[in-house]
């Protein structure tokens, strides 16, 4: 007969019945060919008009459990406790990603099984993630992920989508635990929190594109001046975001989690654009402004693809025990010089009792808001009691008003 694809039972009956005539065929010959490709099409004709069902994890549990001898009781270790191990195996709680590990290590249950996929393995990034470390509660409080009916007992599944919108564990946790990260990294730092914060800007970077393309280079101090002269503006903060998404660069605000001493991260996206990450847990003008440029200085300096994560905690500036690296010593210098040039500050513009007419009328001149020289002369003369009327204090975080309503 002529070998031909099998699409229909009749066509499946001849197949058959030419296979058992060829069963005797030797090695070799047209006969043998003819019976290998047959039984080829009939395999692929009896996969799919005949699937087998892939077994049930709950009765998969269940057969164990009567093959080993197990009573529900012994079945805690898996589930975590009693109520749970009752819901599981009467259908009315999901296996979780660690009970299936838990089941698969310590009663042998193929993971294919457990996740009910042929040929599937249990994800390997992140076996080593203690997930119930990471602020779970607060980031579905804020909405980031769609809450489930037990937060904790979904740790995993919940964070492994999280991560996903933001490109992958291996995009974002791995620059977040790794060893000597760039910037002013304070060592109380939750590591878990900030890799959840920096996770929340590349997806809402990645989720909201910019038009532009950013040009390696094309950031200098130059720049820096006159995205500083937008200060000048009531709207500034809104301006200067335009202005840089032009330029190819994300601003990205996000709140600060608990525990993560945070004012700003420069993170450099897989597609090489950069973004700027801001908390704004200061709300005042020369904080913003300062930040700002202090993260913009990084992108133009120090960011890149193999040094993807910078991070700034701007309260640790200037303390007595600081021991700054190369790469904050020049971006705090390219922000100082992009703020107020060197050769305007260096003739030293205002005088030592820096009277609020001063710091205005110099603000005037370089058309910039008196928020930055008030901001600078505080930080210089370490007195945040001087000035204090000219910061700026709740004029920032209005601007970005959407930003904070997920703190509810």
């Amino acid at each position: 007969m002529t070998t031909r694809l099998i699409k229909n039972e009749e066509d499946y009956n001849l197949a058959l019945s030419r296979i058992e005539e060829l069963m005797d065929a030797e090695q070799g010959t047209d006969e043998m060919d003819e019976l290998e490709l047959l039984t080829a099409l009939v395999e692929m004709y009896e996969q799919k008009q005949y699937p087998i069902d892939w077994p049930d994890p709950v009765e998969a549990i269940k057969f164990r459990m009567e093959q080993m001898g197990l009573a529900q009781k012994d079945m805690v270790p898996y589930f975590g406790s009693k109520s749970k191990v009752s819901e599981v195996l009467n259908g009315k709680r999901p296996l979780t990603l660690s009970m299936m590990r838990e089941l698969n290590k310590g009663l042998g249950i193929p993971a294919e099984i457990l996740l009910k996929e042929p040929g599937r393995d249990f994800p390997d990034q992140g076996q080593d993630m203690e997930w119930s470390r990471f602020p779970v509660n607060e980031i579905v409080k804020r909405k980031w992920v769609p809450k489930p009916d037990d937060v904790k007992a979904n740790a995993e599944e919940l964070l492994r989508k999280f991560f996903e919108q933001a490109g992958g564990l291996e995009t974002v946790a791995k620059p977040c635990f790794r060893q000597g990260k760039g910037g002013r990294f304070n060592p109380k730092t939750d590591l878990y929190a900030l890799t959840a914060w920096c996770t929340r800007v590349q997806h809402l970077a990645r989720t909201n594109p910019i038009k532009a393309g950013y040009k390696a280079g094309s950031i200098n101090l130059n720049t820096l001046q006159e995205v500083a002269r937008l200060s000048y503006f009531e709207n500034g903060p809104l301006l200067a975001k335009e202005y840089l998404e032009k330029q190819g660069i994300h601003i990205v605000v996000v709140p600060h989690l608990p525990k993560t001493y945070l004012d700003g991260a420069a993170i450099m996206l897989s597609n090489c654009n950069p973004v700027i990450g801001l908390t704004l847990r200061h709300d005042r003008i020369d904080s913003f402004w300062f930040c700002l440029l202090h993260e913009l200085a990084h992108v133009s300096l120090h960011l890149s693809l193999s040094n993807g994560l910078i991070i700034d905690d701007l309260d640790r500036a200037g303390k007595k025990n600081e021991a700054l690296d190369r790469i904050e010593k020049e971006a705090d210098e390219m922000t100082a010089n992009g703020l107020i040039p060197k050769k305007v500050w260096d003739k030293n513009p205002v005088s030592e009792k820096a009277t609020t007419e001063e710091v205005c009328a110099l603000a005037e001149k370089l058309k910039i808001h008196p928020a930055i020289i008030a901001g600078r002369i505080r930080f210089e003369r370490n007195n945040y009691r001087l000035l204090s009327n000219l910061v700026g204090n709740k004029e920032v975080r209005k601007h970005f008003a959407d930003s904070f309503e997920e703190q509810g």
